[in-house]
């Protein structure tokens, strides 16, 4: 069945909350209510104020885990649909839903060949065909015997917005023919949806923080605790759009982007926005339409390197609309060269930002309201892969964000032969990783407004441990129920500086223990003792 309603998220009244403006009719059916043990009380809620993307109105519940271990498994996969490809990630946890660290871990996980569902708009069957491998994997990864009680959920993101906002009926086509898929197989289907931006954003930290046990963790003593080192905010790059997440100790100016958590009896406000647009496929859209429009050649493109481009293709997203001609011929290729120009390809990227206008206190831009960057933060997806690949690929430092940006330049100026003969396996994408870096180094620095102190903060990952960062994990453990409440006997974390006075009042009672016990030794080899 298709389903966009989680039948865990409620409004203050109780009834379903409604399915994001992005979902198209097809999927305002309600889904099933899991089928799993009685979860006992809810101590996990979330609580947002009106926004325009949002689905969320209200709760969503988490049940008890408490630190026992259980041999046999239970399994959850989810299919991350994005916009430039789909991944299927397997999960596991103990049946009895009561591990020792309360964490549930990755099995395995499969992409998916060709691009992501969105790109089958014209052929709606072939994007439910193109998931069958990795299900067939599945069927494998899974015990045969756990098939009909594993959860699958397939969740679409910036992509699908996208053709949802250009084309409805398409995009619900699309979203049939994957149902239908999905279905064929022996696993428990909870339905096919769009995430919202603020879906992606919310869920990301969660995923993030739950796998780093910043929530909750299991101690050494035995006992559940509540650590005292804060949560880390999340950003994810993805092929459509990009999201920034992080807790805030006031109020959001805008309440579109505030999000309220209560998970384990704690309660956090959450920033969030997704910028739609804003993703690395989409920005090199946009870069190559104002490279047309105002160079007769790419200066983020490295010299020596040249295609055709069609112009069809370019101008059919919505993200390319302001760009787009009034008239052009849509079956015409237009040869565009590189040009290897750091400081030109600056001032392109840099037009992709909107700094004028304000009606905040500040600003992140476009006019769109942010606090301070604060805490520390995991940046994961593309930003991973573009960081990734200047450090590694090409052995520059990126610790600083002066680094970065003379890391930036120096990619940004090397010719089409010099970047083949650094990073030879790279393919097709060679090219554009001037572009993307730029992107990443505007954005941090000028979007959000990471200064020197702040990106010392920022930490570039693919995975916390053998388990990938992204929105899946977190979304899985909303609509399973898979978050554990408060356990009984949760104490909160000692800071470092209790632990200090702790360990040396325990040193002062065994110093005056020792001095007692040589004074009662003393005394009785004393003439007066015998």
């Amino acid at each position: 069945m298709v389903g966009s309603v989680p039948p865990l998220l409620r409004n203050r009244q109780g009834k379903a909350g409604l399915a994001s403006p992005m979902t198209p009719p097809l999927q305002q059916q309600a889904c099933q209510e899991p089928a799993q043990p009685t979860p006992k009380p809810s101590l996990l809620r979330l609580r947002t104020k009106p926004h325009l993307e949002t689905s969320w109105r209200g709760e969503f519940s988490g049940s008890c885990l408490e630190p026992r271990v259980h041999k046999q498994m239970l399994y959850g996969i989810v299919l991350d649909a994005g916009s430039s490809h789909t991944s299927m990630f397997i999960y596991k946890w103990p049946a009895d839903k009561e591990n020792d660290t309360g964490i549930v871990g990755q099995h395995s996980s499969c992409d998916v060949r060709g691009g992501g569902i969105s790109s089958y708009a014209d052929n709606p069957p072939g994007a439910g065909q193109s998931l069958v491998e990795c299900l067939e994997q599945a069927l494998r990864d899974v015990p045969k015997e756990r098939h009909a009680g594993t959860p699958l959920y397939l969740g679409a993101t910036a992509g699908m917005r996208l053709l949802s906002l250009t084309s409805p009926e398409a995009s619900a086509s699309v979203l049939a023919a994957v149902t239908q898929t999905l279905m064929q197989y022996p696993f428990d289907f909870r339905g096919a949806r769009i995430l919202s931006g603020q879906d992606e954003g919310v869920f990301g930290w969660v995923t993030t923080n739950y796998l780093l046990e910043n929530f909750i963790k299991y101690g050494w003593a035995g006992r559940w605790f509540r650590p005292r080192k804060g949560t880390l905010g999340a950003m994810d790059l993805g092929g459509a759009s990009t999201q920034i997440t992080f807790e805030t100790a006031s109020p959001a100016e805008d309440p579109a982007n505030e999000v309220q958590l209560r998970l384990y009896g704690q309660l956090y406000r959450v920033y969030t926005h997704s910028f739609l647009c804003y993703g690395r496929d989409q920005v090199l859209r946009r870069l190559l339409a104002s490279a047309l429009q105002t160079h007769s050649f790419h200066p983020c493109w490295p010299r020596g390197y040249s295609t055709r481009v069609p112009l069809r293709d370019l101008y059919a997203s919505p993200c390319t609309a302001a760009q787009r001609p009034q008239t052009f011929n849509g079956s015409d290729r237009v040869h565009l060269a590189g040009g290897s120009d750091p400081a030109l390809c600056r001032g392109l990227v840099s037009g992709l930002f909107n700094f004028s206008s304000c009606r905040f206190s500040r600003c992140s831009f476009n006019g769109i309201f942010q606090p301070p960057v604060s805490g520390d933060f995991m940046a994961f997806s593309a930003f991973f892969y573009t960081v990734d690949f200047l450090r590694t690929v090409m052995g520059l430092p990126v610790a600083s964000l002066q680094q970065l940006e003379a890391a930036v330049a120096t990619v940004c100026s090397q010719t089409w032969s010099e970047l083949q003969a650094r990073a030879p396996g790279e393919g097709s994408r060679l090219a554009d990783y001037c572009a993307g870096a730029m992107f990443v180094q505007q954005l941090l620095s000028q979007g959000y407004g990471f200064d020197e102190r702040a990106f010392g903060g920022v930490t570039f990952q693919k995975k916390a441990g053998d388990t990938a960062v992204g929105w899946a994990l977190g979304y899985m453990l909303n609509l399973t129920n898979l978050i554990p409440a408060d356990p009984t006997g949760l104490r909160k974390g000692t800071d470092f500086s209790s632990w200090v006075v702790l360990l040396l009042l325990f040193v002062a009672l065994l110093v005056a223990a020792l001095v007692l016990l040589l004074r009662q030794a003393r005394s009785a080899k004393s003439p007066s003792a015998i």
